[in-house]
């Protein structure tokens, strides 16, 4: 485990939110309700979702872009099209279940 991976781990835990790769793993098997601040400070509430389950088939990614480092692409479930959030902006999970 690298240092950097240490400190991330230990903020989410601070935070009360899973750690990014964890975060990552659990919209790849659910839809998830995730809280976090917009850019110009505004609270944004999304259920979204990286579960090709989900996703319908014709918006499936066509290639398998890696997004900029920090930066979460999902589904919106609700809007139905592609989001992006920065993990670091994140300010609660929860399961949509």
């Amino acid at each position: 485990m690298t240092e950097e991976s240490i400190v991330q781990g230990k903020v989410a835990e601070m935070k009360g939110v899973p750690a990014h790769d964890e975060l990552v793993k659990q919209l790849q098997n659910e839809v998830v309700v995730v809280t976090f601040n917009k850019m110009n400070g505004d609270q944004r509430i999304m259920t979204c979702t990286k579960s090709f389950d989900v996703i319908p088939e014709e918006n499936h990614p066509k290639s398998d872009n890696t997004p900029k480092k920090g930066v979460v692409t999902v589904w919106d479930t609700t809007a139905q099209g592609w989001r992006s959030f920065k993990y670091d902006r994140v300010t609660n999970v929860d399961s949509a279940k």
